[in-house]
């Protein structure tokens, strides 16, 4: 029996994760800086690690509700309420799930139908593309332009709605490129997708990283709240990636829905992860304030390196990553990303990771230190100096 006739085919056609790829290479490469990780480099802050080990020790090792903690579910609530001016009921507008990637690939999985499009803007996060697929859905990409600072245009979003479409996955700030849509960008593409009955699924795990503004959402319009699911979680903010743990909110007859494939495929969310969630939103704002003011004085000295390098790269407004140009050297983005890590041992991770429409980019994340940082460049400086590329500062 041949086993891998076996596979699903949708599996089988699958590409491996572009970004995991750069990640092997580099560990079998001594003295490599990696700006690739999308991860913080910070620690859990300690009175959060306290509180999960102080749940363990109190016995709370069983499961939770389904939906999660009714504790942790309404200090979510509070926290979108306080922080973004968004109200939603504990009891039937949050789901609780395994990070944020649990709650996407449910969504997908509740609202698809075989064949239903999924309109995705991109260069967008790597799991987009295959949970729409694994759900049976088809994507319609809406590619993102450097010269609009990677925003979603009405004439964009005009251009990718057939009779088939569904939904719209967004993300905002946005991963690999760092763009920021504003509420008033947020207005221009409100009445297409109240016309066309779009749901929207939001993953808006950067909002706490914004550097100038404020996090907008399109569930702040009343007339199209009820198409909004929001997906977040506590991973970037709060320096909890280990703890896996996310959340959904929206309208309770979409999140019914969701929990019906989250009480069989997962039963609830980790117990010890969600006592030390509860700690976070009620006593870590302060960490995360001190963990954005890093990232801006990160930022700031990346993105003024590069483009004295001659690489045009974008003041990206929020979460921790820069998506360099590097087509004036006239290699592709693989090229360029092998070559440096060869060369130089600086690991990025190539654009068209992210899809086509990161062709001739390369996603560079701030979120190391300021020391690994200034070495970096430093070595990138010294590879890209054949080239003669001329300054764009």
């Amino acid at each position: 029996m041949k086993l891998e006739d076996k596979l699903s085919t949708v599996v089988k056609q699958m590409k491996p994760s572009g970004i995991r790829k750069f990640f092997d290479v580099a560990k079998q490469i001594e003295d490599v800086i990696s700006l690739g990780v999308g991860e913080p480099d910070f620690d859990t802050p300690w009175h959060i690690r306290e509180a999960g080990i102080y749940s363990i020790e109190q016995g709370h090792t069983h499961y939770t509700e389904n939906a999660g903690l009714l504790e942790l579910r309404k200090q979510i609530c509070d926290y979108y309420k306080r922080r973004y001016d968004l109200e939603y009921q504990a009891e039937t507008d949050c789901l609780v799930t395994i990070g944020g990637s649990e709650a996407l690939d449910n969504c997908f999985r509740a609202l698809l139908n075989p064949g239903d499009e999924v309109i995705v803007a991109t260069p967008c996060f790597v799991s987009y593309e295959p949970t729409v697929h694994m759900a049976g859905g088809v994507v319609k990409y809406l590619p993102l332009q450097h010269q609009d600072e990677f925003k979603i245009t009405p004439e964009g979003l005009k251009a990718c709605i057939t009779d088939k479409t569904k939904l719209l996955m967004i993300n905002f700030p946005g991963n690999p490129t760092g763009g920021t849509m504003s509420k008033e960008d947020y207005t221009k593409l409100v009445p297409i997708i109240k016309e066309h009955e779009i749901i929207v699924i939001s993953d808006e795990i950067y909002s706490e990283l914004i550097y100038e503004g404020e996090h907008a959402s399109l569930a702040h319009f009343p007339e199209i709240k009820d198409q909004v699911l929001i997906v977040n979680g506590f991973s970037k903010a709060f320096a909890m990636t280990g703890w896996r743990l996310g959340y959904l909110l929206g309208p309770s007859t979409i999140l019914q829905a969701v929990i019906k494939i989250h009480q069989f495929a997962i039963m609830s969310a980790p117990t010890t992860a969600q006592y030390a969630a509860i700690e976070a939103l009620k006593n870590g704002q302060k960490n995360v304030d001190a963990m954005r003011l890093a990232y801006k004085a990160r930022r700031n000295l990346i993105v003024d390196g590069f483009n004295k390098m001659g690489l045009p790269t974008h003041l990206p407004k929020g979460a921790f990553y820069i998506f360099p140009d590097i087509r004036p050297t006239g290699l592709t983005s693989d090229e360029f990303c092998e070559r440096l890590i060869k060369e130089q041992r600086v690991a990025c991770v190539p654009g068209t990771a992210f899809g086509e429409a990161g062709t001739g980019f390369i996603r560079v994340s701030y979120a190391s230190s300021l020391e690994e940082i200034k070495e970096a460049l430093s070595r990138i400086a010294t590879f890209v100096e054949p080239f003669n590329l001329t300054s764009t500062k």
